[in-house]
């Protein structure tokens, strides 16, 4: 007899705010994870799903048998057309990634996964959840970890910032939210948050 279906937690958060580190203390606590960037990373690589039909689209992108990201977005670059012509190759690709990954962790007997999807709200996916997980923190903050990153600039950060939608706004949308100030305070929020929901679907 088939296991349950796991409850589906969302974890999002902007840049600098923490979700990878998040990302990762959920792994810690035996939660499956699936991280949208990661597999879009893998479907780029060579051998990947998506090499063929992008690179077909888009041969300028094609690298050393894969997709070469910065290649692709020279290719991308105000073109609203060529960036619909992409999403429509890589979202089924990625969207049958992670129903694959929902199917293993429902065989597996999970009674909680983690998607974690940097454009979660900007992108709807939070229709398809049972719950959203927003990690913040102040903005010197976020700010202070982004510029400290190799090759990062003000201004660039201001450009991301400016594509994201504000974190403010994320919080208002989210079921939870946590800060990722203090690391012992926020992997104890999550060790709690886990058991939570854990109970809650056994619950059920």
């Amino acid at each position: 007899m088939m296991a349950p279906p796991p409850l589906r937690l969302g974890l999002t958060g902007s840049i600098g705010m923490g979700k990878s580190t998040v990302a990762a203390m959920f792994a810690a606590e035996g939660v499956p994870v699936w991280d949208a960037d990661a597999t879009v990373h893998r479907l780029y690589a060579p051998g990947g799903a998506a090499v063929g039909p992008v690179s077909a689209a888009f041969p300028a992108a094609l690298q050393d048998g894969g997709i070469a990201r910065p290649a692709l977005n020279a290719v991308l670059a105000g073109d609203d057309t060529a960036l619909a012509q992409l999403e429509a190759i890589v979202h089924p690709l990625v969207a049958a990634d992670r129903a694959a990954f929902l199917r293993d962790a429902q065989a597996g007997g999970a009674p909680l996964v983690v998607f974690d999807t940097p454009l979660l709200f900007e992108t709807g996916a939070e229709a398809d959840l049972d719950r959203t997980l927003v990690v913040t923190a102040p903005a010197d903050l976020q700010r202070a970890r982004v510029l400290a990153r190799p090759g990062m600039t003000a201004e660039r950060l201001d450009r991301i910032l400016a594509r994201q939608m504000p974190d403010a706004e994320k919080r208002r949308r989210a079921d939870l939210v946590v800060e990722s100030v203090d690391l012992g305070r926020t992997r104890a929020a999550i060790r709690d948050l886990v058991a939570r929901l854990k109970k809650e679907r056994e619950d059920a």
